[in-house]
């Protein structure tokens, strides 16, 4: 039998013990009491948007606490706090990477990597029903709808994770190499990570969007 107590840990990063995240784990489970899984996979999806431009090469970017502090963040930064209120409600939860290929990256976005590749995407693992499940909850309802996209939909039981095509069928996302998964953030595998796959100028590029968007 698989010792789960470290998948139900408060940390530095999946801190669920701060105030405002233990408040909020409760608040959003109080009217759902048989399908917390799904309720809280729906809250980090659609109330926390996602943004590729939120600040990522400082440990402090990362507890769940401030990415719910800034309401929004990018894939890693959502997919701890979700793991912190996962958490919070008894649910063992972890952090999965993958290095992913987005066929529908934004032209704005594309002029900053100069590719479609995204090194060490976060999402999540939780265990329910006795296994290991899956769950993304990256991309929001409202820029899905934007995109055209198909939004991931987690019924609380089944894996979640994004779909190969958009809605017109056209291709959309890629899974081309995994990283395994973590009881924790780890910070600097996945900061050198963005570092060996990008250039030093990329890597500059978005830290200076990232600092944009904190003004």
């Amino acid at each position: 039998m698989e010792d789960l107590s470290i998948y139900l840990k408060s940390t530095y990063y999946i801190d669920y013990d701060t105030p405002s995240v233990s408040k909020l784990s409760k608040e959003i489970v109080a009217s759902h009491p048989d399908e917390k899984a799904k309720a809280i996979f729906n809250f980090v999806r659609d109330k926390i948007p996602y943004t590729p431009y939120s600040p990522f090469y400082l440990p402090e970017h990362y507890p769940a606490s401030r990415t719910l502090e800034r309401r929004e963040g990018f894939c890693v930064q959502k997919a701890v706090l979700f793991a912190a209120l996962a958490r919070a409600n008894g649910i063992p939860a972890r952090l999965v990477f993958a290095d992913i290929r987005n066929y529908a990256i934004p032209p704005k976005l594309w002029n900053i990597m100069k590719t479609n590749v995204f090194a060490f995407h976060g999402y999540n693992e939780l265990f329910i029903d006795g296994r290991w499940i899956k769950v993304t909850p990256t991309f929001d309802i409202g820029m899905c709808q934007r995109l055209n996209l198909k939004p991931v939909e987690f019924d609380g039981h089944n894996p979640a994770i994004f779909h190969s095509h958009d809605l017109d069928g056209h291709l959309h996302i890629e899974y081309i190499k995994d990283h395994g998964h973590f009881a924790d953030l780890p910070f600097e595998t996945v900061v050198n990570g963005f570092k060996n796959a990008y250039t030093e100028d990329m890597i500059n590029r978005w830290k200076e969007s990232s600092l944009q968007a904190e003004k």
